[in-house]
């Protein structure tokens, strides 16, 4: 008589999360992306089915929607049933990346004359002008007047607008870590940019910060922030309690300005 198969574990710790589209309409029948669905209350949910070698079924929203890993002996039904079990799970989360795709996409820079970007927190406005002599910015009307000319390449725009919203990093940053280190009673050795895809900023226990150049498109209480936030760790090298208690002692309301880092969305390009 042949052993029975155990049943399929769910476990939360397969839930997996990546920070891509999402949508709840599942891609065309047949396709790579989504080969099989099912509805999830009133939402029809595509969703990609993997056999693995595992002994439970995990779900990962990602890029192209739902993907499920499941073992080769589990059958469809018991699949689903575990979908329908985590249901409200799932389409939460299919519509949190929906959401940030949309924002990622009302992000993206056009870099072309009148193309519109934030300078912190704020829109400013390229213009092409060929008979300036230098990069000039209007405060009044919020316009980088970019010494070009008339139908310059997307890449001439972008490098020349991007050199010079460095150089504003720079010069406000500064000021912002000597305040803080100030108040945080810290010793500052260093401050360089980075251009890291993934991280806002980074400390080093001989005093260097590290801060990626462009928090200068957000307002200035999210750069604030992440001055704060590096320079705290001189103190404390973790993220213990103590550590956002020192965040605390100079940002009481720090944590508005960490979800609104963490909602806001700049494409890097």
């Amino acid at each position: 008589m042949p052993a029975k198969r155990p049943a399929p574990l769910l476990q939360d710790s397969q839930l997996s999360l990546f920070g891509a589209e999402a949508d709840l309409a599942p891609a065309e029948p047949g396709s790579a992306k989504a080969r099989h669905e099912l509805w999830l209350g009133q939402h029809r949910v595509g969703y990609e089915l993997r056999r693995a070698r595992r002994r439970s079924i995990g779900f990962v929203v990602g890029p192209q929607g739902l993907r499920v890993s499941a073992p080769r002996w589990v059958p469809v039904t018991d699949i689903e049933q575990a979908l329908h079990h985590k249901g409200e799970w799932i389409l939460r989360k299919l519509v949190e990346q929906r959401e940030r795709q949309q924002r990622m996409q009302a992000a993206r820079i056009d870099w072309t004359d009148g193309g519109r970007l934030p300078y912190l927190g704020e829109a400013l406005t390229m213009v092409v002008s060929p008979g300036e002599r230098g990069v000039t910015w209007d405060a009044a009307t919020r316009e980088l007047h970019l010494p070009l000319p008339h139908g310059a390449a997307a890449e001439q725009i972008r490098d020349l607008t991007q050199s010079w919203l460095q150089a504003r990093a720079k010069e406000d940053f500064l000021p912002r870590c000597r305040q803080f280190a100030d108040r945080l009673g810290v010793a500052m050795t260093s401050l360089r940019l980075s251009s890291a895809q993934t991280r806002w900023g980074s400390a080093s226990a001989d005093g260097s910060i590290r801060l990626n150049w462009r928090l200068i498109h957000f307002a200035p209480a999210i750069i604030d922030y992440v001055v704060a936030h590096e320079l705290a760790h001189l103190r404390e090298m973790n993220h213990s309690p103590a550590f956002w208690d020192t965040v605390r002692s100079v940002l009481p309301d720090f944590e508005r300005s960490r979800e609104a880092l963490r909602e806001e969305s700049i494409v890097v390009q």
